[in-house]
């Protein structure tokens, strides 16, 4: 069974930055889309930014301009680029990577803590 990994997290002051990686264990073929999602205490998962096959990206509104996703098919890895980072981006952040060559599967990341404090 194919295991995403993720790495990059950790405490960053307000105005700092990060990189997160997330790399798969194994080989993944068909990969169609890749990306990164958050949870903060008492909120649901959401979307941070995502990547499809054809390198088209989309972004939550308020990562736009912070945030720069980018993924190596070749590789089954996939980055987040984290700058400007406030109190607001802290949650864990879980990669997730779809693909298969007759039926997509989803896979997911165990999560990674990113806290942003003074």
């Amino acid at each position: 069974q194919v295991q995403l990994v993720e790495s990059g997290g950790g405490l960053v002051q307000p105005g700092g930055s990060l990189r997160l990686s997330c790399a798969a264990s194994g080989s993944i073929f068909g990969i169609n889309y890749m990306g990164w999602y958050r949870q903060a205490p008492g909120k649901q998962r959401e979307l941070v930014a995502g990547i499809i096959s054809g390198g088209s990206t989309n972004y939550a509104d308020y990562v736009k301009g912070r945030f720069t996703i980018s993924g190596d098919r070749a590789k089954n890895t996939v980055y987040l680029e984290m700058n400007s980072l406030t109190s607001e981006d802290t949650a864990v952040y879980y990669c997730n990577i779809r693909g298969g060559l007759i039926r997509k599967t989803d896979y997911w990341g165990q999560g990674t803590q990113v806290t942003v404090s003074s």
